[in-house]
């Protein structure tokens, strides 16, 4: 028993410590549950590197199950496995942490749920205020976009690459690029300070899942090399 707590201490605190970098996938609203599983085995071995479990049309039951066998396949990978806006399946399940909107659980109360172990990401759409008080509430890392027109959320507040710049200067926490994302204009949103993108449709919905993720995963790489 002891040494358990302290395998799942050493987990929690790896997690909070690691960066939110990279490609982060979030999983588009597909009821077919092992057609889900299949496109994120080719993610995860295209080198995704945390995963969104965001399902709006699932019922309470698909959802949980869903979700439980995509932790399975993330804790047999190493790579997080984030809920969007659920947090009691969240804290049942012990998913690796949640992302909440300006309309779900706040960022202090969501904290006060999970604990310090956890990973916390909010949605700040076009708004450097909320980024700010997302961080000071305890966000590990606060969410920008849409960038460019998503199919995913119709009705998302358009980000501009000036707030990239702003946000650099005035937050500490990863920033999260989101909406419309392709490989075509991946590079730019990174250079200008996108420490991970959140991609839905732009790789689910790929002719090639996994060469798509692993294009994505390519494009943090070379931009860091031209960095150094």
């Amino acid at each position: 028993m002891i040494s358990m707590s302290m395998s799942m201490k050493s987990r929690m605190e790896s997690l909070r410590n690691r960066k939110i970098s990279g490609l982060y996938a979030i999983t588009p609203d597909l009821l077919e549950t092992e057609g889900l599983l299949e496109k994120v085995r080719l993610i995860l071995a295209g080198g995704v590197r945390l995963i969104q479990y965001r399902n709006k049309k699932a019922c309470a039951d698909l959802r949980r199950e869903q979700a439980y066998s995509l932790l399975k396949l993330c804790r047999s990978s190493g790579v997080p496995l984030i809920i969007n806006d659920y947090i009691d399946l969240a804290i049942e399940m012990d998913a690796d942490g949640v992302h909440v909107g300006q309309t779900d659980l706040c960022v202090m109360e969501a904290r006060k749920q999970l604990g310090q172990g956890k990973i916390i990401g909010a949605s700040c759409y076009d708004s450097l205020q909320l980024a700010i008080q997302a961080e000071k509430d305890g966000a590990d890392y606060v969410a920008f976009g849409a960038f460019y027109p998503s199919v995913t959320k119709l009705d998302t507040a358009t980000a501009s690459i000036e707030l990239l710049c702003q946000a650099k200067e005035k937050i500490a926490v990863p920033v999260v690029g989101i909406g419309g994302i392709r490989l075509h204009n991946a590079r730019r949103l990174i250079e200008h300070g996108c420490e991970a993108l959140a991609v839905s449709n732009g790789l689910f919905h790929a002719d090639d899942v996994q060469m798509t993720a692993a294009g994505f995963s390519h494009c943090f790489e070379s931009s860091s090399a031209t960095h150094n």
